[in-house]
């Protein structure tokens, strides 16, 4: 069963660009991840400053062990840094 995983986050102001190279970043390193998809970025219009990544999964096992690895992780410790807000996950079924 595929899966889309919704990703919300806040980005601090000014820091933008640097936040845009970890998303290349760490899409590049999930294209060799079992059951990737792929993803998109959206930037929302009516609020600054937040940010959706729409990612794809054939299964829920792969997203979940992509979650958790290592790799995910190192990049999401310094998206964090770069966030106003704890970065929010969803996981809808297709």
């Amino acid at each position: 069963m595929t899966v889309t995983v919704l990703i919300k986050r806040k980005v601090a102001p000014g820091n933008e660009t640097l936040l845009e190279e970890l998303y290349r970043g760490m899409r590049s390193k999930a294209l060799n991840q079992k059951g990737y998809i792929g993803a998109e970025t959206l930037k929302r219009l009516d609020v600054a400053g937040e940010i959706l990544i729409i990612s794809k999964w054939q299964h829920i096992d792969d997203w979940s062990k992509w979650l958790v690895s290592q790799e995910r992780r190192t990049y999401q410790e310094r998206i964090d840094t770069l966030t106003s807000s704890e970065t929010k996950f969803e996981i809808y079924a297709h």
